[in-house]
């Protein structure tokens, strides 16, 4: 089994982000689930990718040519996919694995998740999404899916699919359990 996790490049201004990427980290390899995510060996990216292959797990990046030639992939991951563009990337992501969780991250990692989550919606997958939720960083946007659902937006069923964590195990024990 391989999860696949969204998250930023940059570490963030509490220092809670990086100690969850890297619980995590240790945890996925812990539980032999291989870790399938972005192949940066920076922030919240860099965390969890040494977590786990500190603990003895496997990490899988997929990251753009773009991205390799500024110098930020990961030299000692277990297979490093290079590929073309972020297309190709999260196609690739969403293939190697059996599950998505998002921590604290930017746009990318929105948009990440926001695709994967859409996909789930349209029944191009059935596999878990989950948000872990560290330090309330997604507080406002849960509030806001609420809201959306309130205002029939966004259905029930699917604002569903979208499982909330508090802390890395639970995360991965709501990937664990199924969509």
């Amino acid at each position: 089994m391989r999860l696949c996790v969204f998250c930023g490049s940059k570490p963030g201004d509490n220092p809670a982000y990086a100690e969850a990427a890297a619980e995590l980290g240790r945890k996925l390899a812990e539980q032999q689930i291989g870790l399938v995510y972005g192949g940066a060996s920076v922030g919240l990216m860099g965390a969890i990718a040494d977590a786990t292959l500190q603990a003895g797990g496997d990490a899988i990046g997929v990251i753009p040519q773009s991205l390799v030639d500024k110098e930020i992939a990961h030299p000692d991951l277990t297979q490093m996919h290079v590929v073309s563009g972020m297309h190709e990337r999260k196609a690739l992501m969403a293939n190697l694995s059996d599950g998505f969780i998002a921590l604290p991250g930017g746009i990318g990692t929105l948009e990440e998740l926001f695709e994967i989550w859409t996909w789930a919606q349209l029944g191009m997958h059935a596999k878990p999404c989950v948000l872990l939720n560290v330090a309330d960083y997604y507080g406002q946007l849960i509030e806001f899916l609420d809201k959306m659902t309130q205002a029939g937006y966004l259905k029930e069923s699917s604002r569903s699919m979208l499982r909330i964590a508090s802390n890395p195990l639970e995360a991965i024990s709501l990937c664990l359990s199924g969509s």
